[in-house]
């Protein structure tokens, strides 16, 4: 172990009953140390990082923490000896105030009554330290935004002296500004010798902050390396056990006949214009920054914003504004970007979810038989595939990725023509992002010889090389206002961002 070793995992194990959750870990962080954990969902990145914050004990294994044994007997002892951890799902009493939950379960008291000018001064230097500077202690979690959230999380950190930080996905629900705020602190704590464990399905973001990565699959450690040293594709084929050779899988497609056509179409606020013709055949990308007007425009496509302007037309008629419902016999589909709270009924099974909005055939007069759904759900199931225990398992038990599947499954279940997706690959790991870029692929392709036209696929992102992977054309929104779609090959990321800020001079 070096000198400067931190902390020291070695042979770690968890099971859950037959389960064998972890199989035996080994990572080493040095202090001042950025260390990216990646992997695909279900590869034990959260069980370790229960174990290390103290929320799970091993069943086997050794850990150290500054040379000495690190044997967490729950999370707030973790916390008292410099191992927190910032879950995805912040954990924060919102009903509190920022001073409150930053000094939660260690409140300053004199005899039995809050301190609360030590409790004030406390978080005072703990929100300086992470960049709040301009935030009252006492304001009330409910009225901050996703990003202070996040950041009031780390102040709690830093208040009890962080030796090792954990960031579960920490830029999955920030804009492109407050991930670049983020990326700062954390290149502040590093400075200041706190380790920090990253964990991110975001490869992009793993090479512009971290220094080494630890690669975890099917509850094992089966990969180290430094950042910059080992090729991207050796990174993915770690990840998921095999070479992926494309991780865009782009074949040459024929464009047919327009099938969606907006013309100057505006929403109540946003968009405010918007143009472009979809053509059977074809992936067509919207790129732009959050905010712009990208999610309105295709939740006024799909009947779920009103529409204020413009006219849309669908398979070369007319279309009025209309509810989802005519949407959907129109042909049309959406996967919300917002999978847990609209692109899915978390408590309803896998085979209800993939089925829900065509339910035709599946039990006599109005009646659904859950055997009829199950069997209707099977075949996409398997083609996708989606790792579940079968059509009866409730989504919420499944990881993003198979989630997102059941999502867009849903949607050649009932046989649309035009595919809306918004964010098709936010949260997922990279291997679930493979399958649905050639489902993409191949669902514009068609197939001819099994009777399958070719469907018309309209793609939201915010990465950029997904978007220059995928689509034939992209079309960028500024401000509300949606540009030309030009060939893919006119694009760079570059220029995408150019024309995403207002600043591209062409023409």
């Amino acid at each position: 172990m070096s000198a400067a070793t931190l902390l020291s995992v070695s042979g770690v194990q968890k099971n859950f009953g037959a389960t064998r959750a972890l199989r035996g870990v080994d990572l080493t962080l040095g202090r001042g140390e950025v260390l990216a954990l990646i992997g695909e969902n279900g590869a034990g990145k959260s069980t370790l990082m229960k174990v290390l914050s103290g929320a799970h004990r091993a069943d086997a294994g050794e850990m150290t923490l500054e040379s000495e044994p690190y044997r967490p007997a729950g999370p707030l002892h973790a916390r008292s000896l410099g191992v927190c951890m910032i879950y995805q799902e912040l954990a924060l009493a919102p009903h509190l105030s920022a001073m409150e939950n930053i000094l939660l379960g260690i409140e300053p008291t004199i005899g039995p009554f809050m301190n609360w000018r030590e409790t004030r001064a406390i978080a005072r230097r703990a929100l300086d330290e992470v960049g709040l500077t301009a935030l009252d202690p006492a304001t009330p979690v409910a009225e901050l935004s996703i990003a202070e959230r996040q950041l009031v999380e780390i102040a709690r950190a830093v208040a009890v002296g962080c030796k090792v930080l954990v960031l579960d996905e920490p830029t999955s629900s920030l804009t492109r500004k407050d991930v670049q705020a983020l990326f700062a602190l954390v290149r502040r704590l590093k400075s200041k010798g706190v380790a920090i464990v990253y964990i991110s399905h975001a490869l992009e973001e793993v090479e512009a902050l971290c220094d080494r990565f630890t690669v975890m699959r099917d509850g094992e450690t089966v990969g180290h390396g430094r950042v910059g040293e080992v090729p991207v594709h050796r990174i993915i084929a770690m990840m998921v056990g095999r070479d992926v050779a494309d991780l865009y899988p782009r074949s040459a497609h024929t464009p047919g006949e327009p099938v969606l056509e907006l013309r100057a179409l505006a929403g109540a606020k946003l968009p405010k214009s918007a143009g472009l013709s979809l053509r059977r055949g074809e992936v067509l990308g919207i790129a732009g920054l959050i905010g712009s007007g990208r999610t309105e425009t295709l939740r006024a496509l799909f009947g779920l914003d009103p529409v204020a302007a413009g006219e849309l037309r669908i398979h070369g008629r007319p279309a009025p504004s209309a509810g989802p419902a005519v949407r959907w016999a129109q042909g049309l589909g959406l996967v919300s970007e917002d999978r847990k709270t609209e692109g899915l009924a978390q408590n309803l099974s896998v085979a209800e979810n993939l089925t829900l909005s065509r339910l035709d055939g599946l039990g006599p007069w109005r009646f659904v038989r859950p055997s009829r759904q199950n069997a209707a759900a099977a075949p996409w199931i398997q083609a996708f595939p989606i790792k579940c225990q079968g059509g009866e398992q409730p989504v919420e038990a499944l990881s993003g990725g198979n989630q997102q599947k059941v999502a867009i499954a849903r949607l050649l279940h009932h046989d649309c023509d035009v595919l809306l997706l918004d964010e098709p690959t936010r949260g997922i790991d990279v291997g679930s992002k493979a399958q649905i870029y050639t489902w993409i692929d191949r669902l514009a392709l068609g197939d001819p010889a099994a009777g399958k036209a070719p469907k018309a696929v309209l793609v939201v992102s915010s990465y950029l090389p997904e978007l220059l992977g995928i689509c034939d054309r992209i079309a960028v929104m500024t401000r509300g206002v949606l540009g030309e779609a030009r060939p893919v090959a006119e694009w760079t990321e570059h220029s995408l961002m150019l024309a995403a800020t207002g600043q591209d001079q062409r023409a």
